[in-house]
This record gives structure tokens, sequence and C-alpha cells, in this order.
């Protein structure tokens, strides 16, 4: 499921990123999409690739990898997300939801750290270093 006002569009620096055609009240499911499950084996070959970069830690030791599907890998990264996701582990889905209003145009970000305020730098970020 994504909703149907959201869409990929060029997002600077960042590459691209997901916006939205419509206001969006906070506390919207704006996705749930499947995931596909890395072994730790397959995710240390895929952190030698392009791919790293679209991957999310899985499972609860965090050895394992997921690369989402529906537009999940392309969400951007603040500092002051907009957004939060939710692993589901059992059933390899993962969920974004608003935890702010979205006004139309504007791009909808998750915090990288798994928290929407969580300032721990994240390891592309040479600006908090």
């Amino acid at each position: 499921m994504i909703l149907p006002c959201l869409f990929v569009a060029p997002a600077g620096k960042k590459g691209r990123g997901i916006y939205s055609s419509e206001n969006i009240p906070a506390n919207t499911t704006i996705e749930i999409s499947p995931v596909i499950m890395l072994s730790p084996k397959e995710r240390k070959t895929i952190e030698d690739t392009k791919l790293f970069d679209y991957i999310f830690e899985w499972g609860n030791s965090n050895r394992q990898a997921a690369i989402g599907l529906g537009y999940i890998s392309l969400y951007n990264h603040s500092y002051t997300a907009n957004c939060e996701y939710d692993m589901d582990y059992d059933n390899l889905i993962m969920t974004i939801r608003t935890v702010k209003p979205v006004k139309k145009g504007e791009e909808l970000c998750i915090n990288y750290n798994a928290v929407p305020d969580d300032a721990t730098p994240v390891w592309f970020d040479k600006s908090k270093a």
C-alpha cells in the first residue's frame, strides 16, 4: 500500500526523494511495503556495492539487512524527520507513518537512526563528524 499522492522526484544533492502532491496529516500511514531480507553473509556482499546505501539493518541483532520494496529505500534522511518507520520482522514488511503534518510538495523524510528527532550522526554525514 502506497498512498496515491506520493511520488518520486529529484531531491538535489540527495538524488531522488519522496514527495506528496497533497497535504497529509500527522499520524497517517503512507506506505506499507514488503522487504527482501538478506542473511548476514548476503549483507556483507551488498556492503561493497551501491546497494549498501539502500539497505536497512534487520532483525533483533541487526546482523541481517533488508531492501525495502515500494518507495521504502528511497526516503531520504533528516535529523528532524516528518516520518518514522516500523519494521515487522515476522511478516517482512516496513511501514512508513507521518509524525508531523506534511504540506503539498514537501519531501517526506525518515531519520536513519530510527527516531524522528535523533541527532546522532549517521555514517554519511561528514558535517556531524
